[in-house]
C-alpha cells in the first residue's frame, strides 16, 4: 500500500486532518459497548477494538518507531496482537481468534490511541516533514479510513447476528415505497469502445493498486444509468432466480445449496414480505433502493437473469469519469461523516447518491496487478499485491465509506461469495 503522489497540503494541514481522521473513528466506536467491540461473528469479522488497536498500531510501527528515536513503544506485546497480514514485520495473532481477546479492553486500547496520538502530534507540530514521513501519515490516514469503513459493516453483522437485532444508532429511516419501480427506468449510458485510458491520474493521493495508468481496449458497450434495485431484485427471488442453476456459475450455485441462499444478506422474510436490518434496525424493504449486501455469484446471477452483465473495470471508470468529473480531481467525492451518522448515511437511500456513493459495484474483473504493477519494497508494500488473486473487483464507494475516500480509480476487492460488505449491481450490456 504506497502513495501514488506525495501529499501537497503544509504540516498544519497534514496534522488536522490527522486528529480529524483518528476522531471520527472514536466517533464510530461511541456507540458501541465493550461487549459490541470485542465480539467476532466470523473469521473475515474483526472486533471494534482490534480496528482501533490496529490503525493505532500502524502509526506506532512506521512512522514513530523508525522516524522518531526517542519513541517508546506502548507495549510491546501489542506488535503481535494488532499486526494484520504484515508478514515481514513479525509474528501475529490469529486472525479468526481476534473476538477471544478479553484483554486489553477499550478502556486500555483508548489509552493505546491517546498515547499514540499524543507523539504523533508532536512529530506533526514540529514543522515540515521530511517527504517520506509526510507519505507515510498520509497512508496511514487513508488506511484508517479503509477500517473505518470495515468497522460499520464488520459491527453490522455482529448486531445483526444477535437475535434480539439491536441497533447501531436508534433513528429512523425512510419509509418503504408502495410499488417497486420498472427495470432499467433510469435508461442505459451508451460508450463507443475503443482506446481508453484508465488508472490514477497522479493528483492527490492513490493506493499502488490504482496504477500504473494505462490504455486498455473496449469494445462497444452500454452501462445502467441506475444501480439494481430493491425491487427488481424481489422480481428475480419471485421468478425463482435463487432456484434455477442455470443462471448460476458452478461456485455460486454450490454456495446457494449450501447456505441456504433465497434472498440478499439481512433480508428476512415476515408476514408482511421482506424486511432488511439496516444499522439503524429493520424495516421493510424499500423497492427503489439500491439493493446491497449481495456477492459476486449472486451479481453474476442477477445479470444473466436481466439479460446482461457486469461491467469490468475499465468500463466502469471510464463512464464514471465522464460522468462525474469530481471523482478524477484531486478532491474526492462525499461520503460518510459524523452529519450521516443519524442513519441517513449508513443504508443506501433511494435515487441513489450519484455515480458513487450508493453501494460498492461488482465488476467482472477479477482483482489482478495493472500492467507494469510492482509492490512497494518493505512491508508496506504487503498490503495489496498479495491480495491479486481469486478475488473480484468492486468500484465506486459505499454509504459508509468515509467523506473523501472515493475516487475513480479506487478499486476495492473481496471473495465471490462475500456479502457482509455494502456490495451491490450496476448492469452492463455489449453494443
Amino acid at each position: 500500500m504506497t502513495i501514488a503522489t506525495r501529499p501537497t497540503g503544509s504540516a498544519a494541514d497534514l496534522r488536522n486532518r490527522f486528529a480529524a481522521v483518528r476522531g471520527f473513528t472514536e466517533t464510530l466506536a461511541a456507540p458501541l459497548s465493550a461487549e459490541d467491540q470485542t465480539v467476532q461473528t466470523m473469521p473475515d469479522v474483526s472486533p471494534t477494538k482490534w480496528h482501533r488497536a490496529h490503525t493505532t498500531w500502524f502509526f506506532e510501527t512506521f512512522v514513530l518507531s523508525p522516524h522518531r528515536p526517542d519513541h517508546e513503544v506502548v507495549d510491546p506485546a501489542y506488535g503481535f496482537l494488532f499486526n494484520s497480514y504484515y508478514e515481514t514485520v513479525g509474528p501475529r495473532h490469529a486472525r479468526p481468534q481476534r473476538g477471544l481477546l478479553t484483554r486489553p479492553g477499550i478502556a486500555e486500547i483508548a489509552d493505546y490511541r491517546r498515547a499514540v496520538d499524543a507523539a504523533m502530534d508532536d512529530l506533526l507540530a514540529a514543522g515540515e516533514l521530511d517527504p517520506e514521513v509526510a507519505g507515510l501519515v498520509e497512508l496511514g490516514l487513508h488506511h484508517e479510513q479503509q477500517h473505518q469503513e470495515l468497522l460499520v459493516m464488520d459491527i453490522k453483522h455482529v448486531l445483526a447476528t444477535n437475535p434480539l437485532r439491536p441497533a447501531y444508532v436508534d433513528v429512523g429511516l425512510p419509509p418503504p415505497a408502495p410499488d417497486p419501480i420498472g427495470p432499467r427506468a433510469a435508461g442505459w449510458i451508451e460508450h463507443p469502445g475503443g482506446t481508453v485510458t484508465v488508472g490514477h491520474r497522479g493528483d492527490g493521493f492513490g493506493f499502488d493498486n490504482e496504477g500504473p495508468r494505462h490504455d486498455t481496449l473496449v469494445a462497444p458497450f452500454a452501462l445502467a444509468a441506475g444501480l439494481v434495485t430493491a425491487g427488481e431484485w424481489l422480481a428475480f427471488i419471485d421468478d425463482g432466480g435463487y432456484h434455477r442453476p442455470d443462471l448460476w456459475m458452478s461456485d455460486g450455485w454450490a454456495a446457494v445449496q449450501s447456505q441456504e441462499w433465497e434472498a440478499p444478506a439481512y433480508w428476512i422474510l415476515g408476514a408482511d414480505g421482506w424486511s432488511v436490518l439496516t444499522l439503524a434496525g429493520p424495516r421493510l424493504v424499500t423497492a427503489d433502493e439500491p439493493v446491497v449486501h449481495v456477492s459476486w455469484y449472486e451479481a453474476d446471477a442477477f445479470a444473466r437473469w436481466a439479460g446482461c452483465r457486469l461491467p469490468s473495470e475499465a468500463e466502469w471508470e471510464v463512464v464514471a469519469a465522464e460522468r462525474d468529473p469530481a471523482l478524477t480531481g484531486p478532491l474526492p467525492a462525499a461520503g460518510l461523516d459524523e452529519a450521516g451518522l443519524d442513519g441517513t448515511g449508513l443504508h443506501p437511500r433511494p435515487g441513489g447518491e450519484g455515480w458513487c456513493g450508493a453501494v460498492w459495484q461488482w465488476t467482472a474483473s477479477p482483482y489482478a496487478p495493472y500492467p507494469g504493477f510492482r509492490p512497494a519494497a518493505g512491508a508496506v508494500g504487503e498490503y495489496n499485491g498479495k491480495f491479486m488473486v481469486n478475488q473480484q473487483a468492486l468500484r465506486g464507494g459505499a454509504c459508509i465509506t468515509p467523506a473523501g475516500h472515493t475516487r475513480a480509480s479506487y478499486r476495492n476487492f473481496f471473495y465471490p461469495g462475500s456479502r457482509w460488505a455494502f456490495s451491490g449491481v450496476r448492469l452492463a450490456a455489449d453494443r
